[in-house]
């Protein structure tokens, strides 16, 4: 299978790409150096050309604070992007999998949300990944929608890495008030490649059990075995420019490990690597 990768030298697609390949995929890696999603000619002229069997759209802008200051620049990588690898898959009648998220939600659920349950985003990042899922089901007829969350990985800036750095803080402050479920990219990958074997539509591939911010980093220090003074704080103790929602579990339908488990073998992971 010859599958065309966006974003590839992104946190997942650095995971994502050896996944794909060792499953015996030939992938073709993107970045915006030679793919520019923005630009619908080249984006026309690359798909067209290569004519893969899968494209997995792993590109966005996602840095959720800026989305709020510089609203132009997230529509049209995550919108206007979407929109034109979304088109030429269409008409060439390309199989393509979006990669969405948990900030969809609105965060006043009382139980995970499912696949089915309305989206009501609560940042400019959620909106415009929403309008994305949108333009791919507009445009396409075999696509793949994940959505996932809290995600964090060995080739990128992330919660986990961010934590362990600040060990020999004398204090950790780390917010109790939001619940999500924490996702290492290695199980979004390998969920994406169960997913080729479902039927096409939108699901969630993340963590399974869910957890606060402040337990996570519990967690971290706690698998790491580290003493640290982690204390729990209120969400509103750290303002930041883009609301997050409280409360953003998924039903991942088993698509994934637990998120403890997983965190453990990323540690161990890390661990490895820094020998």
């Amino acid at each position: 299978m010859k599958v065309i990768v966006t974003g590839a030298k992104g946190m997942l697609g650095q995971d994502l790409c050896p996944i794909l390949e060792d499953a015996g995929c030939f992938v073709i890696e993107t970045d915006v150096n030679t793919l520019d999603i923005t630009n619908q000619d080249m984006t026309n002229s690359i798909i067209d050309s290569e004519h893969p069997d899968l494209v997995i759209h792993c590109a966005a802008y996602t840095n959720v604070d800026k989305a709020e200051e510089d609203i132009d620049t997230a529509e049209k990588i995550n919108v206007l992007g979407t929109e034109n690898i979304a088109k030429i898959c269409g008409q060439l009648e390309i199989p393509l999998v979006y990669i969405s998220t948990d900030y969809v939600f609105d965060g006043n659920s009382q139980s995970p949300y499912k696949t089915t349950d309305k989206p009501n985003p609560i940042n400019n990042y959620g909106l415009t990944k929403l309008r994305g899922e949108e333009a791919v089901k507009k445009y396409c007829t075999k696509y793949y929608i994940a959505r996932t969350s809290w995600l964090y990985g060995i080739h990128g800036k992330n919660f986990v890495e961010t934590m362990l750095s600040l060990k020999d803080k004398p204090e950790i402050k780390v917010v109790d008030d939001q619940i999500g479920c924490p996702t290492w990219t290695i199980e979004l990958a390998n969920g994406i490649l169960k997913l080729l074997q479902k039927p096409y539509g939108t699901y969630h591939i993340c963590g399974s059990g869910s957890t606060s911010w402040y337990n996570f980093a519990k967690e971290i220090f706690k698998q790491s075995n580290l003493q640290v003074n982690l204390k729990p704080c209120a969400t509103s103790e750290f303002p930041r420019v883009a609301k997050r929602p409280s409360y953003s579990v998924m039903d991942n339908n088993g698509l994934c490990r637990n998120w403890e488990t997983a965190l453990h073998d990323y540690l161990q992971l890390r661990m490895e690597e820094t020998l």
